[in-house]
């Protein structure tokens, strides 16, 4: 049931590879929603995504974006404004790859060139899309600007490898950009950390499968879906909150909170 949360507002969504990807999700909710956007990604994830069926479904165009490149990224706000008529009221940043961990080099043997591509793609990333559409003044007032996130940023996950550090790193420019662009055109800038999702991104975590299933033992409502995570980005995008800002807010059935669950403690428990 579509509530109109987003009438009349226009946006960017980044991301959106298949229709497992949080971003997928987003793009299709903010359509019922009332929304209307662009879409965009790196050439080479389009290529091997479905992006072109999701544009079709929401009546959108895509803007292909090498999110590490400024002139890219001017070039998506420039087009996209055009195309909806004016400056967005939301940005979507759904990115993030790590050689590293693409290639299963271990924390302590990083190869350092794929470090660099790591933290350039998936969080210095964030401050040029921020950045760039404030020099461009591309965000109406109120507007939203979220980029998802992991709670590796904050505890270790091993298998999390130099993703965590590039977490770390993308939290704390929406903290630093979320001060200044609230104080500048009151733009509002969140990162919201979703509980282990089956998206093309988190299968190519190694244990991943293994990990998932820990999670939703040790969260007291579960996993979150990818589908309540869009839920819960579209309220982001909303007027409903408009005084939140550089926040992390953790979106996984309390997995953040809880210290050990009842069926983790009953699996462990010494034979009598």
């Amino acid at each position: 049931m579509a509530y109109g949360l987003l009438k009349g507002k226009k946006g960017i969504i980044s991301g959106a590879l298949d229709e497992n990807s949080i971003a997928w999700k987003v793009a299709l909710k903010a359509k019922e929603e009332g929304a209307i956007f662009t879409l965009t990604n790196a050439p080479i994830a389009m290529r091997m995504g479905e992006i072109n069926k999701l544009a079709e479904a929401c009546e959108a165009e895509i803007i292909p974006a090498d999110a590490t490149s400024v002139e890219d990224i001017e070039n998506l706000y420039a087009k996209s404004m055009d195309i909806l008529g004016g400056k967005v009221d939301f940005v979507l940043h759904s990115i993030g790859m790590s050689p590293n961990v693409r290639k299963g080099r271990a924390y302590g043997d990083l190869n350092y060139d794929f470090y660099k591509q790591s933290v350039d793609i998936s969080a210095m990333s964030f401050h040029k899309f921020l950045q760039t559409a404030e020099k461009m003044n591309a965000i109406n007032e109120w507007g939203s600007v979220v980029a998802l996130t992991y709670m590796a940023a904050q505890r270790t996950f091993s298998f999390y490898s130099d993703m965590a550090d590039a977490k770390a790193m993308l939290e704390s420019i929406a903290r630093s950009y979320g001060y200044r662009y609230g104080k500048l055109k009151n733009v509002r800038v969140n990162t919201v950390s979703q509980s282990p999702t089956k998206t093309r991104a988190g299968g190519g975590i190694a244990g991943f499968d293994s990990f998932y299933e820990f999670a939703e033992k040790m969260s007291p409502l579960g996993n979150a879906s990818a589908d309540a995570c869009a839920d819960y980005v579209l309220t982001l995008f909303s007027d409903l909150t408009k005084m939140v800002t550089m926040q992390n807010l953790f979106h996984d059935g309390g997995y953040s909170m809880t210290g050990v669950s009842a069926e983790l403690l009953e699996m462990i428990k010494p034979a009598e």
